[in-house]
């Protein structure tokens, strides 16, 4: 999966209150609000993210399908946005913990990294970036 991108519905508060609160109609449960227009975008960012991230990384995750913004049903003052989700992005950000990896090469090019002072992991995370093409 690389970006997904579903609308979300803005509901100005009340007018005695301040701010917005935001639902995504294809995500149940998937709410969040904030006091100024772009607060309640950037939690909407996050809402989203912790709504997918569990099982975002996994290839043959099965999402909704996000409904088409002009199918969306408003009313009064309710507009809709494209919030976006980019799993890997999300990954980087929130889970970001260092594992342990053993692995095996050959002794010539152990020697060979070694006189160079190449650094191993950070090696073997620019390779896996390159590979997995992220």
């Amino acid at each position: 999966m690389s970006k997904l991108y579903y609308p979300a519905v803005f509901h100005e508060a009340e007018p005695d209150e301040k701010g917005y609160w935001v639902e995504f109609p294809d995500l149940p449960g998937c709410l969040t609000q904030g006091e100024t227009l772009e607060e309640a975008a950037e939690m909407a960012e996050d809402a989203l993210g912790t709504w997918f991230a569990p099982n975002s990384l996994e290839p043959a995750q099965e999402f909704p399908k996000p409904s088409n913004p002009s199918d969306i049903k408003l009313q009064g003052r309710d507009f809709v946005l494209m919030v976006k989700y980019d799993g890997v992005e999300w990954a980087k950000r929130y889970n970001n913990k260092a594992v342990k990896k053993t692995l095996t090469i050959p002794a010539w090019l152990n020697d060979l990294a070694d006189k160079n002072n190449i650094n191993y992991s950070q090696t073997l995370q620019d390779a896996l970036i390159k590979k997995l093409g992220i």
